[in-house]
């Protein structure tokens, strides 16, 4: 049976929030700083079972009942303790421990140097009120720190003398191996004999989420130290990055006032803050904000405030946390940053001007996309289309890094419209021809405020792994197939543009060239039925590699390709400069073109393969009687009674425009059409599009309905 420490079980509950837990079961609504249920345990009709995140408990009014989420699974699905951590731990995503006889000697070795860190504190504490820390109790007097923020700080002095510390411990009974092992003492690797790690340095003990002292942080007195601010080690109980300074007692205060964590740069503003009763600030332990911390801080704050100096290092560390945070950004989880004046750390400000002058600042805080936008917009020289290509380029590849679908997307189309309002837009846009300055394009008109009226349809987020993710100038036109273009042939096969294999060819190299697609439009693509066999099973040679890794691109599908029977005719599909001229099939075009213009061709091929059969069989059932008798009639009375050799079965469609169904029969058609453009007008990108598209549609079914007549007039 697996042994769960105490240090495990606190790390598994402080993955977990209660009201997530709890929820899956019992249907829970926020009530203050708690969430409010029926009771699992009794039959009630109103509320009497709550759950505290904060607190990391829920209590039953009704039962009496009252525990942590190991004992609410214990309690609702009849679980023993084991299982019950068992299930948590999948959850939290940690691995049981092991059965391993060692463990409870681990423990006890921890157990040890928790005391020796408990003991240390004591004698630092000491040290500051002797004549040994009068120094340290000057300093702090000149930073305007209390009594009362000392005893709630535990804040001591680690005295000068090498062996200080050493010898109170020794004689405590600790052993030397023990101390060297909590950080305390530093044991030389040649041999020689030990001596503190910390002296002459205020002491600021930090703490585990139970409250014991597990390291310390230490700010030198002596002007030449070598370093201002020092931490312990790495131990068995401190893990530098995993930690925050006084997260604990932040978290409490932050339930309480309902209030963001404030963020700060060293132990120093977190003493000046809650002097001035601001009780809900952290501050990481000398280096920039970890992944793990910044889960720590999402756990209890869904926008935590990084509260920096505005000098040169302040900014530099917000844009570092800017890099850390945007992978892990999440639906209502992100930073804010607040910039204080440039050479002043909370401190500073608050013995200068005091909590109000403090209170600005963090009112005044930045959204993180702002930080971001500020901090690219100034890095770079957007003096030449280059560099301003260059600075789109950095925007999108910072967008790429967020792995949530949603708020990448929104990022984007957030970064798109500021690009748009930097570099403005042309006053008005033809998307119908691609020209400038089409009246019937007002809506694109700057408004007052200098960005630009509309609807934005940029896709910067791109939203799938592997995604020709990009930027689109609003005014852009839409990805379309030149006039010219459809002149050209197929080098390979001498066919035309409008032959089954170049509209088939042309779907699978969409594919080929932009993998991303499978995930965008996967039903229309499993869909596809191609006539020539050797694409169909091109296609299916893609799909299953897609299938088998959906990180493969363009490259890798080539290699894969080319050990089967398909790659002859990829290889030559890729070789092919008529057919890869078409815009969206090329590695530069960006997402929506390339949604575009894939859903332009496989309209193009649904039409021509299904939808034409469908439209004039619809009008040939609606009205098969009429024809009918208007192919007798023109057969002659000793025909009478028999089918014509060019029957309506041959040839479904009205013979002629004198024909006694013929209008009604064309108006069917054109009701079928119209069915046909509205399915397919939610995959164009503006109402121009649908102009087009219509107009392409009408133009094919008038040559359809001329060769009727055409047919009509031979016989």
């Amino acid at each position: 049976m697996p042994r769960f420490t105490p240090s495990f079980l606190d790390e598994l509950k402080s993955r977990l929030r209660p009201s997530d837990v709890v929820g899956r079961s019992v249907k829970l609504k926020k009530q203050g700083n708690e969430w409010a249920g029926l009771s699992p345990f009794t039959k009630e009709k109103t509320p009497s079972f709550f759950v505290n995140d904060q607190k990391g408990f829920f209590h039953c009014f009704s039962s009496g009942k009252h525990g942590d989420i190991i004992g609410f699974l214990q309690e609702t699905q009849n679980l023993t303790f084991v299982e019950a951590v068992t299930i948590l731990a999948a959850d939290a995503g940690m691995e049981l421990p092991k059965d391993d006889p060692q463990a409870a000697k681990r423990e006890e070795a921890n157990r040890g140097l928790l005391e020796a860190c408990a003991a240390a504190t004591v004698f630092f504490q000491q040290m500051l009120g002797r004549q040994e820390g009068a120094k340290a109790r000057h300093y702090l007097q000149g930073r305007e720190v209390t009594s009362a923020q000392v005893r709630e700080f535990s804040i001591g002095y680690a005295p000068g003398d090498r062996h200080a510390l050493k010898n109170y411990l020794v004689n405590k009974g600790f052993h030397e191996d023990v101390l060297a092992e909590a950080g305390l003492l530093i044991k030389p690797d040649d041999g020689g004999q030990s001596y503190d790690k910390f002296r002459d340095r205020v002491m600021f003990p930090i703490l585990n989420p139970r409250g014991q002292p597990i390291a310390f942080g230490g700010r030198a007195l002596n002007p030449d130290a070598r370093a201002k601010y020092m931490n312990s080690p790495e131990t068995p109980l401190f893990h530098k990055g995993s930690v925050l300074y006084r997260f604990g007692e932040a978290r409490k205060a932050a339930a309480q006032d309902k209030a963001p964590i404030i963020v700060c740069e060293g132990y120093m503003d977190v003493v000046a803050l809650w002097g001035a009763g601001i009780t809900n600030a952290v501050a990481p332990l000398g280096t920039a904000l970890t992944e793990n911390q910044l889960a720590m801080l999402w756990r209890i704050s869904d926008e935590p405030i990084l509260c920096f100096d505005g000098d040169g290092a302040g900014v530099r560390a917000a844009y570092r946390s800017t890099e850390r945070a945007l992978p892990m950004l999440k639906p209502g989880k992100s930073l804010n940053f607040a910039f204080l004046p440039e050479g002043q750390d909370p401190d500073d400000l608050l013995r200068a001007k005091g909590r109000k002058a403090l209170d600005s600042v963090l009112e005044n805080r930045e959204a993180l996309i702002d930080v971001v936008w500020r901090r690219e917009s100034q890095e770079h020289d957007l003096t030449t289309p280059e560099r301003r290509a260059a600075f789109k380029a950095g925007l999108r590849a910072l967008v790429k890094t967020i792995a949530d679908r949603d708020v990448r997307d929104f990022y984007g189309k957030d970064l798109a419209q500021r690009l748009d309002q930097l570099y403005g837009a042309p006053a008005s846009y033809d998307r119908g021809n691609g020209r400038a300055g089409g009246p019937q394009n007002k809506q694109w008109s700057q408004n007052g405020s200098g960005r630009a009226a509309g609807n934005y349809n940029n896709n910067w987020g791109g939203g799938q792994k592997g995604s020709r993710f990009g930027g689109r100038a609003r005014w852009s036109p839409p990805a379309r197939i030149s006039p010219e273009l459809r002149q050209l042939r197929l080098s390979k096969t001498g066919t035309s543009e409008h032959s089954p294999f170049r509209r088939e060819a042309t779907l699978v190299l969409a594919l080929f060239w932009h993998p991303d697609l499978i995930e965008r439009r996967e039903p229309d693509i499993l869909a596809l039925g191609l006539s020539d066999s050797g694409l169909a099973r091109l296609l299916a040679d893609i799909l299953f590699l897609l299938a088998a890794d959906d990180t493969l691109d363009s490259d890798g599908l080539q290699r894969h390709l080319s050990n089967k029977a398909s790659g002859k005719l990829m290889e030559q599909l890729i070789n092919d400069r008529a057919l890869n001229s078409q815009h969206f099939l090329q590695a530069e075009a960006q997402r929506d073109e390339v949604d575009w213009g894939f859903d332009n061709a496989l309209a193009h091929h649904t039409f021509e393969t299904h939808l034409k059969e469908e439209l004039a069989r619809a009008a040939s059932n609606i009205f098969d009687d009429e024809v009918s008798d208007s192919l007798i009639a023109q057969a002659g009375p000793d025909s009478e009674g028999d089918t014509p050799p060019d029957s309506s079965e041959s040839n479904p469609l009205p013979s002629s425009s004198d024909s006694p169904g013929d209008d009604t029969a064309w108006k069917a058609m054109g009701a079928a059409r119209e069915e046909v453009i509205n399915r397919n007008r939610s995959r164009l990108p503006d109402d121009a599009s649908q102009q087009g598209h219509s107009s392409r549609l009408a133009t094919a079914l008038e040559r359809m309905k001329a060769s009727v007549k055409e047919n009509g007039r031979k016989r």
